[in-house]
């Protein structure tokens, strides 16, 4: 599992990596309303608004980690958004994008890294 500054996370399967929001970032939101993933297909550059996220207390944008095109979209959030809660890096992912630029994967956190990334917030 790897970990960007904006609190999503990458697992990476072969040449698709599945991303979603870090168990930090899920208990900053606080209880999670409602979540709109990205269209199958949609192709999105690094850094690019790709997710929403809506809490009790706010929105958020959900970051293409990396640029690709989008494989899967995890449909079930859209009934239960409360999913990301409870279980973020789990069965609460967002969706999958193939890896089009290997590179982007360079500059991301391990878990140990993102532990300490977190210390200094």
């Amino acid at each position: 599992m790897k970990y960007t500054q904006d609190h999503e996370w990458i697992k990476i399967e072969g040449d698709i990596a599945i991303v979603g929001i870090s168990v930090h970032a899920a208990k900053a939101l606080g209880d999670i309303v409602f979540v709109e993933v990205p269209e199958v297909d949609a192709e999105f550059e690094k850094g690019d608004d790709a997710a929403v996220v809506e809490s009790v207390k706010a929105a958020s944008e959900i970051y293409a980690p990396l640029s690709g095109t989008i494989t899967a979209v995890n449909e079930a959030l859209e009934d239960a958004p409360e999913t990301v809660n409870s279980d973020p890096e789990g069965e609460g992912w967002f969706f999958k994008i193939s890896i089009s630029d290997t590179s982007d994967l360079e500059g991301l956190m391990d878990a140990d890294a993102y532990a300490a990334f977190l210390e200094t917030l």
